[in-house]
């Protein structure tokens, strides 16, 4: 059996402490864990394939390659925060403040800190990177322990293997992954070719519902991580340009508020909070919903598909299949509206998921290595 795909190396993996490594170490066991399952499944995705390439992509955002500082870029070219900007100097200018334009300017930057809205969408996707990986591939070690080599179809042995998983729904529950591995078991010794691939694409689907609905508070989290709350940079800010009278800019800012009568300044730096965090979002937003698979493919997650069901999948009769389509997709057999508007929307991204493992299941580059070096063990 492969180094990466034992019930140890995934325990060992998940409990790796520098996220970058282990996404590394990550990646490459889905990629072994998919091989291993293709021996027995055929030359076809499953969910470890797709996984291994949702890893890989995974992988630029906790190591921020080179997104510092193009997220710097647009925010510099962003329409209007560089006026805005200036309208905070020459308030701040005209309040008092003692230091000059370029130093104001600089300081409303580091006082956004975009860097560190990139390294909190970073490390909330490693966070989620490591809870899938640390369920999931860990059960599809033991699955394979298991039951991988049976030669033969054995109803007791795939009923204690399902036992052990935990009743109910997710987040919590594992009931679709009971049903994935029942499916995954079945196609090994389905001789119908159009049978096996149902089956594989509801175990599959079934998988990523429950990937999916684990990852909810984590996908959230990634997309919202922007720059402070805009109270928290206005606060901020102004104690950075008037730390000696900081307390006496409070009391005017308070009867302001009585009163509704901002200052020039208080408005300026509020809109440049707004669109700054608006900013951000959408850059976070576009990185975050691109998957790129071999070949130099980029699938942007908020478009349709523009690709096509292989022929064994192109119409479906397993009632099991058609089903959980049912309640993942709502234009079943078609790619119509299948870009996800919000990716932190479970239903969109389900919608998504489940036609793009079925577009691309039986795509041969999917197969292909991740990585050009093997990760050191």
């Amino acid at each position: 059996m492969h180094t990466l795909t034992t019930l140890e190396a995934v325990d060992r993996i998940a409990a790796m402490p520098d996220p970058a490594d282990r996404n590394f170490q990550i990646t490459q066991s889905y990629y072994e864990l998919s091989r291993v399952l293709t021996t027995r499944l055929g030359g076809c995705a499953n969910w470890c394939t797709f996984a291994t390439w949702a890893s890989r992509q995974a992988g630029q955002t906790i190591r921020n390659e080179d997104l510092i500082r193009a997220l710097e870029g647009k925010l510099a070219a962003a329409p209007g925060l560089a006026q805005i900007i200036y309208d905070i100097a020459k308030g701040a200018l005209a309040k008092g403040a003692k230091m000059d334009k370029t130093a104001i300017i600089r300081l409303v930057w580091t006082t956004a800190d975009p860097k560190a809205a990139m390294d909190r969408a970073s490390a909330a996707v490693a966070r989620g990177n490591r809870k899938v990986y640390a369920e999931i591939a860990r059960e599809f070690a033991r699955f394979l322990a298991g039951c991988g080599i049976d030669q033969h179809y054995d109803e007791t042995r795939i009923t204690r293997f399902c036992d052990s998983l935990k009743a109910g729904d997710p987040p919590d529950g594992q009931r679709y992954l009971k049903q994935a591995f029942r499916r995954y078991y079945q196609a090994f010794f389905e001789p119908d070719k159009k049978q096996k691939a149902e089956l594989i694409l509801l175990a599959n689907i079934e998988i990523g519902f429950h990937e999916q609905t684990r990852l909810q508070p984590e996908i959230a989290e990634a997309l919202e991580a922007s720059v402070v709350e805009p109270a928290l940079f206005k606060t901020n800010l102004l104690r950075a340009l008037f730390p000696n009278r900081y307390w006496i800019l409070e009391v005017g800012r308070l009867f302001s508020a009585i009163f509704k009568m901002p200052t020039p300044l208080d408005l300026a730096i509020e809109k440049f909070a707004r669109e700054a965090r608006r900013n951000i979002r959408l850059f976070l937003s576009a990185h975050l919903m691109e998957l790129g698979l071999p070949e130099n493919v980029h699938l942007h997650l908020g478009a349709d598909l523009q690709a096509h069901f292989p022929a064994d999948l192109r119409t479906l009769a397993n009632p099991d299949l058609l089903a959980m389509l049912k309640k993942v997709d709502p234009t079943t057999d078609s790619l119509r509206d299948t870009g996800a508007t919000d990716w932190a929307d479970l239903h969109d991204r389900l919608h998504f998921i489940a036609d793009m493992f079925r577009c691309y299941q039986e795509s041969p580059d999917l197969l292909l290595p991740p990585f050009e070096r093997e990760p050191a063990v």
